[in-house]
């Protein structure tokens, strides 16, 4: 696998076509910290797939467009190079590219916020990097966040673009669980686990979380475990403090965790048996954090997003804790080698 990537990475010197492809394949990759065009690959089979399934697919195109969009503009603010190279610009960008068709309805106007949207991800992104540089901490995937919240919180007040799937904005109230089955079975069980990575993407679909977990193994067999272990986290705490079942089961509590674990436990830090406990408390907070933020939107009827995983990680990277710094990645969005 190393050889076959090193040989594409050749072809991608002597070819500018290749080259953009692999950026953008990179860009993808990102998404779950990934630098690797396999990687971004799969994950963009995930989003296909799923896009399919549920008879949308203009979340696919979406997807794609927005993540040559945000590229391209990268390229034009003639951002660092080696960052460029390595799909920092465009990960951020695919994910405004899903989020926006799934929230809004296909349209002349939704398609015109998806390309600014995509285009201003790269320009946030440049932004909050170099706000977190201050305290050597990643942007992550809050460019995204902050971008979409403004895209799809603005359609409330723009009678050319109608809402899909979102809301209707509430005042959050105590989950009423009486008479509700909780108990889930084996397959049922299985199938919340897998939407867990799949929702990283937006997608509700066990198959495109299956394809998400085969993209990571490709990459790295950490960050492969991880995801699988931060959804599995995150399906028995929300289940053990009674979530919503039908969130529960569309994977909506595990995709931030999924985050949380991978970046934790193998990105930031070097794995360790102090690190995976390290990052095992960051997952389980980060349901928390999930159930805690779901209560907090639900009065502007937007999403979290991936705002929980965002947070969390922040915090749990801001204080510098005593464990070893990973001594090869690239601190996502942060655009700048880790301290030793």
């Amino acid at each position: 696998m190393s050889d076959a990537l090193s040989a594409w990475t050749g072809f991608t010197q002597k070819n500018a076509l290749a080259r953009f492809l692999d950026i953008n394949l990179r860009g993808a990759g990102q998404v779950i910290f990934q630098n690797n065009p396999l990687t971004g690959l799969f994950f963009l089979a995930a989003i296909i797939w799923g896009a399919i399934a549920s008879g949308q697919i203009d979340i696919a195109i979406g997807a794609v467009v927005a993540l040559v969009v945000a590229t391209v503009t990268a390229m034009l603010l003639n951002v660092d190079q080696t960052s460029l190279e390595q799909g920092m610009f465009g990960f951020n960008g695919v994910l405004v590219g899903v989020a926006v068709p799934t929230l809004l309805a296909d349209g002349a106007a939704m398609w015109f916020i998806l390309l600014v949207g995509a285009a201003v991800s790269t320009v946030v992104m440049l932004a909050v990097s170099k706000i977190m540089k201050t305290w050597e901490a990643p942007a992550l995937t809050f460019p995204f966040v902050l971008t979409s919240w403004f895209l799809v919180l603005g359609a409330y007040s723009f009678g050319h673009l109608p809402i899909a799937s979102m809301g209707p904005a509430a005042l959050p109230h105590a989950l009423d669980t009486a008479g509700a089955e909780s108990a889930l079975n084996v397959t049922e069980l299985f199938l919340a686990w897998l939407k867990g990575p799949a929702q990283v993407f937006l997608i509700n679909n066990p198959v495109s979380g299956v394809l998400v977990l085969v993209g990571l193994l490709v990459s790295s067999a950490w960050a492969a475990g991880l995801a699988a272990v931060g959804a599995a986290v995150a399906l028995a705490v929300s289940l053990a403090l009674g979530a919503s079942l039908a969130a529960v089961t569309a994977g909506l509590y595990g995709f931030s965790p999924v985050l949380t674990a991978v970046g934790l436990g193998c990105v930031f830090y070097a794995p360790s048996p102090r690190v995976l406990v390290f990052a095992l408390l960051g997952t389980v907070f980060t349901v928390l954090v999930q159930g805690a933020m779901n209560a907090g939107v639900a009065p502007l009827g937007i999403p979290t997003f991936t705002a929980p995983f965002v947070f969390v990680t922040w915090l749990f990277l801001l204080p510098k804790a005593d464990l070893k710094p990973h001594p090869h990645g690239l601190m996502q969005g942060g655009l700048f080698k880790k301290s030793p």
